[in-house]
Formats: C-alpha cells, sequence, structure tokens
C-alpha cells in the first residue's frame, strides 16, 4: 500500500503537523488503527503529565515506567520497580487475574465433586 505524508491539525494547541509515511508505516507495525489527534509536543506534554497522580489528599504521587514481563509494552506503576518482581501493564493484570480466579474457581468446583 502506497503511503503519502498526511497534514493534520493537533487537537489540544491546533498547529498543523505532519503524519510522515515512515510513521504511518511505524503506526500500522505497532497496531494502532487510528491517525495521531495530538503533534508530537502536545503528545510528549500529555505522557509527562501521566507520569504525576493527584491523590485525594492533595498530594501528588509519581507513577514510574516499566516494561510489561508478559508483553512489553510500557506500564506506569505508582512504586519504583526494581527486577525482583515482574512487572504487568494494565491489560496483562487483569487477564492474569482473571485466569488466577478461573483457576481458584476450578480447584474448589473439583474438591466439592
Amino acid at each position: 500500500m502506497e503511503r503519502t505524508d498526511q497534514r493534520i491539525n493537533c487537537l489540544n494547541c491546533g498547529k498543523e503537523f505532519i503524519f510522515s509515511a515512515r510513521d504511518q508505516k511505524y503506526y500500522e507495525e505497532m497496531g494502532f488503527r487510528n491517525s495521531p489527534k495530538r503533534c508530537r509536543e502536545c503528545r510528549a506534554l500529555m505522557k509527562r503529565e501521566r507520569q504525576f497522580v493527584p491523590q485525594a489528599d492533595g498530594s501528588v504521587s509519581e507513577l514510574f515506567k516499566s516494561d510489561c514481563a508478559l508483553c512489553g509494552r510500557a506500564a506506569y506503576v505508582p512504586f519504583k520497580p526494581t527486577g525482583c518482581k515482574p512487572v504487568y501493564c494494565r491489560d496483562c493484570l487483569v487477564a492474569k487475574k482473571i485466569g488466577e480466579q478461573k483457576r481458584e474457581d476450578y480447584k474448589q468446583e473439583t474438591r466439592l465433586s
């Protein structure tokens, strides 16, 4: 498929940016289905803002970036990973918990039978 550079207006700042053919290829390889809606600067700003999470008491906690032990995607966690225990992204953590729950349910069913 022939790719051509696309001109897109940023959703945040309104600045026009180019979604290059090379970037389009990268997005396709990574499995992204949609074109970016924000320029690189606005995406970087949003990423930095996500690293700090406001708490109910008014304090701010920092999130730390790590790689998911199962899929390798970026995972942001509220503790500094030391490498002693695996870190999972949100999707893999949920899938892991569901799998553990199913195993526990199966064990209980076999005990009752």
